[in-house]
């Protein structure tokens, strides 16, 4: 194996007991993990060149389109296609995730 181990990350660890927080934890090629400690609803918006993966660590999320609604529990796993409006909220006081996309994404608001 060539080059140096990658740092062990505890989720545990990285997720905020404070409030919204919304920070890289992991680069993978071209595209980030990020892990989000969601408090309260975030903006309506879309990503125009990466789709956008949502992975429930804790508590339910909740991922309201113009369509409709998905519900999410810890463990349950959805992709949203590039370009697909969306807005996520946490169902009850907290929920905690991972996101996937491109490190380079564009998020536009809504």
């Amino acid at each position: 194996m060539d080059g140096e181990l990658s740092e062990v990350i505890t989720l545990a660890a990285e997720s905020s007991h404070a409030g919204y927080d919304n920070h890289p934890i992991a680069e993978i090629n071209d595209h980030v993990v990020r892990i989000s400690t969601m408090v309260e609803p975030y903006h309506w918006h879309f990503h125009p060149n990466s789709d956008e993966t949502f992975l429930v660590v804790e508590g339910r999320l909740c991922i309201e389109f113009e369509s409709g609604s998905r519900e999410l529990a810890s463990g349950q796993m959805l992709t949203i296609p590039r370009g697909v409006r969306h807005r996520t909220r946490p169902v009850g006081a907290r929920s905690v995730n991972l996101t996937f996309e491109l490190a380079q994404a564009e998020t536009v608001a809504v």
